[in-house]
């Protein structure tokens, strides 16, 4: 499933500038507002469902070259946040449903987390 079909099935915002969403397949999903837990733990091009909204989450998603950021629970970005991540190529999309129902809703779209290892 590509980032196209995920914003379409989950009637999310794109927030960031458009971008050939359909040409982005991401690996898995992951979810936590602790950045240094994101760090240590979301895969390579993996969505990122989180509630913040501030500019590290833009350097992080940079850093790990993730596929999206999901915004929860109607959390938005300021213009500059969103400047940022449109300089950094960073996908950001929002919802106003809770990260638990987000997650939720990937899960039964067929995204899943990275297996321990």
């Amino acid at each position: 499933m590509n980032i196209q079909e995920i914003i379409t099935a989950l009637e999310l915002k794109v927030i960031t500038e458009s971008k050939a969403f359909s040409q982005v397949v991401p690996s898995y999903g992951y979810s936590s507002d602790l950045l240094s837990c994101v760090m240590a733990g979301a895969p390579h091009q993996s969505i990122w469902v989180t509630l913040q909204a501030h500019s590290n989450i833009v350097a992080v998603a940079a850093l790990l070259e993730l596929s999206a950021v999901i915004i929860t629970e109607g959390a938005a970005p300021d213009a500059a946040t969103i400047a940022k991540a449109n300089e950094e190529g960073v996908v950001l999309l929002g919802t106003e449903k809770t990260s638990f129902n987000m997650v939720g809703l990937l899960w039964e779209l067929g995204l899943r987390c990275k297996p321990a290892e």
